[in-house]
């Protein structure tokens, strides 16, 4: 029986259910949605929004719709012009270290609010805060260029005191807090709110404002096992803050529960009144070994009585609480369903779909819908640098940080993803294919390339002719932060000579599957007509779970590059399809 048969009658797709009932499952937007924000805007028709952590990927930034918890739409991307964020495209790192990390997402007197940092790793740890506004969140186009800020450290969260003066506040991860100038981004002086609870790394603040206190809520101990939520509470906004003796309000640590690392969370109301949380978490288990898709987006009931304390729900895969009923209204915005599955023909007149990711801005040149050459299909330019890049940021001194790689988020356990390549390649060292990336560090690829022949030259040939080849190949750290004790296989390099003569166009279907929850299988199936050639390696997932991606997750897509050469050939994708199987919660 295979793996998925077991789980889909527990998982029910939140796109196709017709009936809501109190029970849910976790995570609410699967696959990487990291450090999630989100909010109940009654003005806008009774809807939820939701956002997470973009690192360097771009379009930046998402933020997902719901009526009813859910049932999550892509709203829009909140940086999708270079201008916004320049420092994307200007870093060097082959790792998702630097970035648009945490974000805070706020709505006040008929706009949004987008509130998070630009880090940088290299050479120094350094950060931006930036302000992002909008009075359409449905529409890209709409968010503002960011008002730039000083900021002490990352996590940064906006608040403001309306019962007292309206004073707009910014609290940061240590945990400190500075008043703000919203016209012009001057910040006051700086003040220690809290050091938590003694976990270390307190960060990831939120304050609200109940029954006459003030409470704020951080997470500690590291988005790792000892992750962890923790409360105090003051009379006022600049404290000074007690903390709960209850505390931790939430956590994972400590069990065999299969969500781990469980924090960062982040409060909010529907319209009854009802409380409700949502925080990051693993579908690790406390192995904390195998979790291909990184840190996802879970959702929680909360208990709170006036003047009380906050009770916390657990986080588990299958879980009750007072879901709202979305009331016949269907969830606005013209972008997909987290869950959705992808069925893409590229067909002349359309689009980019709104949910594929860049890793940085790309050079728009290099990615065309139906060409007039070849319609219906995404023509690949090959960037002169793969998708590992040229070395670590301390080496690189001059290229250009644009990737040909266009990816979706692994927003299932189980799934069968595929496209169709074609490709002539002419140039040695051209190369197209498919990608499990997690970094620019750890990535597993299926390409057709043009190497050196491997049969018998003649004697008077100046140098080996060059033939197409099937690679597969694991680009990984030597640290995968895992024991070698724990029977870890990081496979060789396999290359295999097509049945294709030079110049003469390759036209094959790649595929990537989940197997199991541990393993991925790539393969490759020559299209042409009277050609049998069919190719399939079978890899361990925990060489893209943590290490150099270890906030992140895994994204799937295809490249194109001339791997330091000096090809220019094209590729063309077409049939993309992505189907989910399945998810596993327990």
């Amino acid at each position: 029986m295979k793996p998925w048969t077991l789980m889909i009658p527990l998982i029910m797709s939140a796109t196709t259910a017709t009936t809501l009932h109190s029970s849910y499952t976790n995570p609410i937007l699967p696959g990487w949605h990291s450090d999630p924000s989100c909010i109940f805007v009654a003005e806008e028709d009774n809807t939820f929004f939701c956002t997470t952590s973009s690192f360097l990927t771009t379009p930046a930034i998402p933020i997902y719709a719901s009526k009813d918890l859910t049932t999550w739409k892509l709203a829009s991307h909140v940086v999708t012009r270079p201008s916004q964020v320049p420092e994307i495209n200007n870093s060097t790192s082959q790792t998702q270290q630097d970035g648009l990390w945490a974000s805070t997402i706020r709505y006040r007197k008929g706009k949004f609010y987008l509130l998070t940092s630009y880090v940088s790793m290299y050479p120094d740890f350094k950060f931006t805060g930036l302000l992002f506004t909008s009075t359409d969140v449905f529409s890209d186009a709409a968010w503002s260029d960011p008002l730039r800020f000083e900021i002490g450290d990352i996590d940064p969260d906006i608040f403001w005191d309306d019962d007292v003066d309206g004073q707009a506040y910014i609290t940061y991860a240590g945990i400190s807090q500075v008043p703000i100038d919203l016209e012009t981004g001057e910040t006051g002086a700086a003040y220690k709110l809290w050091s938590g609870t003694g976990a270390g790394l307190p960060e990831g603040p939120h304050i609200y404002k109940k029954d006459g206190w003030y409470y704020l809520c951080i997470g500690e101990g590291g988005t790792e096992l000892g992750h962890q939520q923790v409360i105090a509470r003051a009379r006022k906004v600049s404290g000074p803050y007690e903390g709960y003796e209850g505390n931790p309000v939430l956590t994972n640590k400590g069990t065999s529960e299969y969500f781990q690392t469980v924090g960062h969370a982040d409060l909010f109301q529907d319209k009854k009144g009802n409380w409700w949380g949502v925080a990051l978490a693993t579908r690790s288990g406390p192995d904390w070994r195998v979790y291909p898709m990184g840190r996802e987006t879970v959702l929680f009931p909360v208990t709170w009585e006036e003047g009380e304390w906050p009770v916390f729900g657990a986080v588990r895969g299958k879980a009750t609480g007072p879901l709202p009923v979305a009331e016949g209204h269907s969830v606005p915005g013209h972008g997909p369903y987290v869950d959705a599955d992808d069925e893409i023909d590229f067909k002349s007149g359309s689009h980019i779909p709104r949910h594929f990711l860049f890793w940085r801005f790309p050079n728009e040149d290099s990615f065309t819908i139906s060409p007039a050459e070849r319609p219906h299909s995404l023509r690949l330019l090959p960037s002169k640098s793969n998708i590992t890049g040229p070395g670590t940021s301390e080496e690189t001194t001059d290229f250009d940080p644009a990737i040909t790689l266009i990816t979706r988020v692994q927003s299932h356990t189980y799934f069968t993803y595929s496209v169709d390549i074609s490709f002539a390649p002419t140039k040695l060292g051209e190369e197209a294919g498919v990608t499990i990336f997690l970094t620019q560090y750890q990535h597993i690829d299926l390409g057709i390339v043009l190497l050196p022949s491997s049969s018998p030259q003649h004697s008077s040939s100046p140098r080996p002719a060059l033939e197409p080849h099937i690679r597969f190949q694991t680009t990984h750290l030597d640290d995968l932060n895992t024991p070698a004790t724990q029977n870890v296989s990081v496979p060789e390099t396999v290359v295999q000579a097509l049945p294709c003569p030079r110049g003469e166009e390759i036209r094959a279907r790649l595929q990537i599957q989940a197997v199991d929850d541990a393993h991925y299988t790539l393969s490759a199936t020559l299209l042409h007509s009277g050609e049998k050639f069919e190719f399939k390696r079978k890899v361990q997932s925990v060489l893209v779970s943590g290490g150099t991606g270890r906030f992140t997750g895994v994204l799937l897509g295809a490249y194109a590059t001339s791997n330091g050469g000096e090809g220019t050939t094209p590729a063309y994708l077409s049939r993309w399809r992505y189907r989910g199987l399945g998810q596993k919660t327990e």
